[in-house]
């Protein structure tokens, strides 16, 4: 359309110059040497609107792809993070819902595994509380690898707390900050099944004694079998984070509410609680695919999990030993060095099946190799050439120790060290979790989750090197 049929089409109402305004009338009546002016004003600042269009374009489209990094990130301000305690009314109650605010929602879940898949299932929990609002309620570690005896520990006596919430930007709550943990109540409480939505030929929520140490009777609810990430397949009982999600929004709540299992105490019937949403079980749940953690990708890591830092009294602890066993003093560095984590024990034995357990599991030239290839990538993008080798394993064969000593690789000694008595029989788990975890490499088994969170930690915080060796035949790890 051209400028004059423009112009033509202003009306006085939507753009008329000022003195054609105050004198009423229409544009098509201002002299022609007047409109001629206006319309040769018109067109050079068109003209140069359009100028200034391309060369912005031009400019925008030569600039590199913005690549995001932790530098461009918009992070959590520290100074504007709350209490980590507000969404509580105030100390442990005898009753869980006589602590929670009426205008906060929260959401809690279970642990039934070893150690390393509970830290695991605590991330899912977080980052599932993270994409629905809400605020975690998190359970102590039990002693389902260590031994009955051993007893529970806090969350917060493994991981930083206050750190994880203050830079993941919400408030997580420990259960023992909720429910006085001397408290005799047992209450009702309704909850989603997901275990038996995706375990195939299953009709039983996930069983867990955890649940005994909050007072709490379940009365569970199916979850539907949709939230299975391949329905019906029996080797694969993940779900994705949204599918779960959903069940705490309509209309997906009100679709797929059954009639609720009687709770094991009361024999109480409950549809699953709106205030404190809970799950019996969030250990196999990934966001695309299954087995997340073992890829970069894992949203539940990236958020959450990257985030458990040591508590610092454990970290100390861990830096004390390593400065003993370096013969460091503490007014020098620790210095750099790489980590072997070893499965040997019984609960990977299990897999070697017919092959002898010298060859199923890495051999000591395996490692030499691997030792090779972290030295040559730090001292390449790092410029860092580390000599210390420290080994950790469950090994209980004293033949086999000598042979680690024996390649001037350093160990640990919890019995010298007099560790389960000084700390606690969890510590020397822990202790060793965080050696793994503070080198500059880690050598890992496949197959190992404590091994894969060694190396994502050491990668993550560090940016060390993490590699894991393949096993089960005598060459497994060639390459």
């Amino acid at each position: 359309m051209s400028v004059k049929r423009v112009l033509s089409k202003l009306s006085i109402e939507d753009s008329e110059s000022p003195s054609a305004s105050l004198l009423g009338f229409h544009l098509d009546f201002v002299p022609r040497r007047l409109a001629s002016s206006r319309r040769r004003f018109l067109i050079a600042v068109g003209s140069f609107l359009s100028i200034l269009s391309l060369l912005v374009l031009a400019y925008i489209s030569f600039q590199p792809p913005l690549v995001l990094t932790e530098d461009n990130i918009i992070q959590p301000d520290p100074t504007l993070f709350w209490n980590r305690k507000a969404p509580l009314l105030g100390p442990p109650t005898s009753r869980f819902r006589d602590n929670l605010r009426n205008d906060t929602q929260y959401i809690t879940s279970w642990i039934s595994a070893g150690w390393t898949n509970d830290v695991m299932t605590y991330s899912n929990l977080i980052y599932l509380a993270m994409l629905t609002e809400r605020v975690p309620i998190i359970g102590p570690f039990t002693p389902s690898h260590i031994g009955g005896d051993a007893g529970n520990i806090l969350f917060s006596e493994v991981f930083d707390i206050e750190f994880l919430s203050k830079t993941i930007g919400i408030p997580v709550l420990e259960w023992s900050e909720v429910k006085n943990s001397s408290s005799e109540e047992v209450e009702d409480l309704g909850c989603w099944s997901v275990w038996e939505a995706v375990r195939v030929g299953g009709s039983e929520p996930r069983l867990t004694n955890a649940l005994s140490l909050q007072g709490l009777d379940i009365s569970y609810t199916a979850g539907p079998t949709w939230l299975q990430k391949i329905p019906g397949y029996e080797h694969d009982p993940h779900a994705h984070f949204w599918s779960i999600a959903s069940l705490l929004y309509s209309p997906e709540r009100e679709n797929n509410l059954k009639e609720p299992q009687p709770s094991k105490v009361h024999g109480a019937v409950l549809p699953p609680d709106e205030h404190l949403a809970c799950f019996d079980y969030l250990y196999y749940v990934c966001a695309h695919t299954s087995f997340e953690f073992e890829r970069d990708i894992s949203p539940s890591w990236r958020f959450v999990a990257r985030h458990f830092r040591w508590a610092p009294r454990l970290q100390n602890i861990a830096d004390g030993y390593l400065r003993r066993i370096f013969k460091v003093s503490d007014n020098e560095a620790i210095p750099p060095y790489i980590a072997i984590h070893a499965r040997r024990a019984n609960d990977f034995i299990v897999y070697c099946r017919d092959v002898p357990k010298e060859d199923c599991f890495p051999s000591i030239p395996t490692y030499r190799r691997r030792i090779a290839e972290i030295q040559e990538e730090t001292r390449e993008r790092l410029g860092i050439d580390p000599q210390h080798v420290i080994m950790l394993s469950d090994e209980a064969d004293p033949a086999w120790w000598d042979s680690i000593r024996v390649e001037g690789w350093y160990t640990t000694d919890h019995v010298a060290e007099d560790t389960s008595n000084k700390y606690g029989r969890w510590y020397p788990v822990l202790i060793d979790a965080v050696i793994q975890s503070s080198g500059i490499g880690i050598i890992g088994m496949e197959q190992s989750t404590m091994s894969l969170l060694a190396g994502r930690r050491v990668k993550d915080w560090h940016k060390g090197v993490y590699k894991s060796v393949k096993w089960g035949t005598p060459n497994a790890d060639d390459h």
